[in-house]
């Protein structure tokens, strides 16, 4: 299956469960895997026939806009369902990190991949 990625996207937002966490946003780093919908761009070379990686990163900036999250599994989840749903993926891994929460450790975060179904 052929896919398009997005690494390393570092967007602000508001995730966490504890007090500090809470009073403000934090970087977190996105990697996506996605898989495209179909082989017609190979034909057409159409961004239409495709999935517009500017687009999904304007839909997550979005959704990081409006909402808070406790846990960074909810905010992959939400990722996950908005490009299932809004892109027609049939396929999608995303990667949610946050970065320099442990004193110990770089970076924590989950991977999940869902697929439609």
């Amino acid at each position: 299956m052929d896919t398009i990625f997005i690494r390393q996207l570092r967007l602000q937002a508001w995730i966490g469960l504890y007090r500090h966490e809470k009073v403000t946003p934090q970087t977190i780093e996105i990697d996506l895997e996605i898989a495209l919908p179909g082989n017609a761009v190979y034909k057409t070379g159409r961004v239409a026939d495709t999935i517009d990686y500017g687009v999904v990163v304007a839909h997550i900036r979005a959704l990081l806009a409006k909402e808070r999250f406790g846990l960074v599994e909810n905010l992959a989840e939400r990722i996950a369902g908005i490009i299932l749903q809004d892109f027609k993926s049939p396929r999608v891994k995303v990667s949610v990190t946050k970065l320099g929460v442990l004193r110990d450790a770089q970076r924590v975060g989950v991977a999940i991949e869902r697929s439609r179904s």
